[in-house]
């Protein structure tokens, strides 16, 4: 578990930045030696996923999602319970925020462009108008994202806008759509509702993107949830068990079901 790297003043900037452009990045935040353990224990899991239901091609051509298993090397709490991200998780989506999602995004040759989505409705579309944010993704790779292997475009403040009023604004040019790189280490906190695109990667080698959710912890999404073995459920600590509390509590995570749940994804 991360001590803490930044001050209140600090803290309160980066939560800012994500209020008013939609995201911020925190530079060399997390541990290499740890995310390289990832990549290496992550090649098995997409090779197996490809093979199984690469065909449904749900995400676009060439690019796949994949739920990480909360287990070793995975379930590391130097990610999910780190002290400066759940400072902005806190001042964006509340105290009692919930952990909801452990998962990859990647990207193969043969790629392309995605349509500019979001990644959540808005709670209230009646009634024209958006909310203070109600969920957040933390991306970080497992590789450098440079523009030749695919990075997330993202359109700076259309996270507070009606989508239509912003897809005007980004096909008319007054917004533009900002690819992030990252270097390993790197990472972007978010609101979901940011108007964004994956892009294509143009290189021989994948470029997984994780992705951990959190949420307000009235928020509800069941194609999206973090199952947890009733024996690690127990040995971990008590704010890790409070972010979880929502989640499933299996006696194996062998029960996985065979295909991803969560199918649609683009708002």
């Amino acid at each position: 578990m991360s001590n803490g790297r930044y001050d209140k003043t600090e803290i309160e900037a980066f939560t800012r930045g994500v209020l008013e452009d939609g995201f911020c990045v925190l530079r060399g935040h997390f541990s290499i030696e740890k995310l390289m353990a990832w990549r290496v224990a992550f090649g098995p899991l997409f090779e197996q996923h490809v093979a199984r239901e690469g065909h449904l091609q749900n995400r676009g051509a060439g690019r796949y999602y994949v739920t990480l298993p909360f287990a070793e090397p995975f379930a590391d709490p130097h990610f999910y319970e780190d002290d400066d991200i759940l400072a902005v998780v806190a001042g964006l989506v509340g105290e009692d925020a919930t952990l909801v999602q452990l998962a990859t995004d990647t990207p193969v040759l043969g790629s392309d462009y995605q349509d500019i989505h979001r990644d959540a409705p808005p709670l209230f579309p009646e009634a024209g108008i958006e909310t203070p944010p109600f969920q957040l993704a933390i991306n970080f790779p497992l590789v450098d994202v440079e523009i030749e292997n695919g990075p997330f475009e993202v359109a700076r403040g259309t996270h507070m806008m009606p989508k239509a009023e912003g897809m005007k604004l980004i096909e008319s040019g007054a917004i533009k759509l900002e690819p992030i790189t990252m270097r390993l280490g790197d990472v972007m906190i978010r609101d979901v509702r940011g108007l964004h695109r994956g892009t294509p990667n143009r290189t021989r080698m994948p470029r997984p993107m994780v992705v951990i959710g959190y949420s307000r912890h009235w928020l509800l999404r069941p194609e999206v949830s973090i199952r947890v073995s009733r024996s690690a459920f127990g040995d971990l600590s008590e704010r890790a068990r409070h972010l979880l509390r929502f989640n499933p509590i299996v006696d194996a995570l062998e029960q996985e079901s065979a295909t991803e749940v969560y199918q649609s994804f683009a708002y």
